[in-house]
């Protein structure tokens, strides 16, 4: 399974079984994808967009689909699967993975099995999903964000946009609308492969609004045998997300201890609750202030990363920052605190994904 805790150079892992982070769709710190911006819970469904932890929506234009974390799963399977609601007809749509590229040293150059339990709605409308192992051929780790260059007519695979690679011939899986087990194999031949993707869709043009497809348990293997799945202990799924992603949600609460000056900024550490694998990618919803003796209430400030720390010179991980509140209006130096006011709620996001 995907490791935990430490840099490759600086700490045990453990041997990659599934090398697909949050394969049963468990984690979902973002929230459901359902066409809004500024909720926590409620959030922009737009192609390149992520959804559940590690997953990317790709659809052949922007609310196509909604995607949220569901309950209806398999028999004897886990709790959640990841539901793609039909919003826009006749487009094309999928959800997509990229695996980190030291998770794919044992698997470039092999036969890898992408495997995954998957039912639709209608066989009317979505009859035709298929699933893809792509190589992304460039600079580990810092892949394009759009896969797709053309998503091309149906029946036609999307062609791929530069450095990517279709390891395998996809074809129509026959999916039913009960649960069933599908896998394909191929051997991860691309020159210079240094990331691996994995991509399912709906390869139909002709879809109606309402219908659904439903995925879980997805599972990248070394071999030609799709293995049963591997249940990650839930704790330890959320750590290997949030080396990629987190959230923090504030209702009417204080955010930090921070430090005034008189060019009208603070600053405040920020520990994050997992190391990152590198310095994240910043963004927040909603109101923030700062309070102290002089100002009660100085709100909206710009928020940035000022510097970043790592757990120690060896270690990679990124555990902690400061962000600074950049407000207009000066205020008088000295200790306060950044907070959610009343009645309000904000959430910061610090994004460290590989694309």
């Amino acid at each position: 399974m995907p490791y935990i805790g430490s840099e490759p150079s600086a700490g045990i892992r453990q041997p990659v079984i599934n090398a697909v982070i949050n394969g049963d769709m468990a984690v979902n710190q973002r929230g459901n994808m359902t066409g809004s911006t500024n909720s926590v819970s409620d959030l922009a469904n737009n192609d390149t967009e992520f959804c559940l932890d590690r997953w990317k929506i790709f659809s052949d234009t922007n609310d196509v689909i909604d995607v949220s974390q569901d309950t209806t799963v398999p028999s004897n399977a886990g709790l959640h699967s990841m539901k793609l609601d039909v919003e826009t007809t006749n487009k094309k749509f999928g959800v997509a993975q990229a695996i980190e590229s030291f998770d794919c040293q044992d698997l470039i150059g092999n036969e890898v099995t992408l495997s995954f339990q998957a039912k639709v709605s209608s066989t009317a409308k979505l009859d035709n999903v298929k699933c893809a192992i792509i190589a992304w051929s460039s600079t580990a780790d810092t892949l394009t964000d759009d896969m797709i260059s053309a998503w091309e007519a149906e029946g036609t695979e999307p062609t791929l946009a530069s450095n990517y690679t279709y390891e395998n011939s996809p074809a129509n899986l026959g999916l039913t609308t009960s649960f069933a087990k599908y896998s394909i194999t191929a051997t991860v031949d691309t020159s210079s492969a240094a990331n691996i993707v994995v991509f399912i869709w709906s390869d139909v043009t002709d879809t109606t609004a309402g219908h659904f497809l439903f995925i879980t348990d997805v599972q990248l293997e070394k071999g030609s045998t799709a293995n049963a799945f591997v249940r990650e202990n839930r704790h330890i799924q959320q750590m290997n997300c949030e080396r990629f992603y987190q959230i923090y949600d504030h209702n009417a609460e204080m955010v930090t201890v921070a430090g005034a000056n008189s060019n009208g900024a603070s600053f405040g550490i920020q520990p994050l609750g997992m190391g990152m694998r590198t310095t994240p990618t910043f963004s927040e919803v909603g109101t923030y202030a700062f309070a102290d003796g002089a100002n009660s209430n100085s709100s909206n400030p710009t928020i940035s990363i000022e510097t970043s720390a790592r757990q120690d010179a060896t270690v990679t991980l990124l555990k902690w920052v400061i962000l600074k509140y950049d407000y207009d209006n000066d205020k008088t130096a000295g200790a306060g605190y950044v907070h959610v006011p009343s009645g309000t709620r904000g959430n910061m996001q610090y994004l460290a994904e590989i694309w």
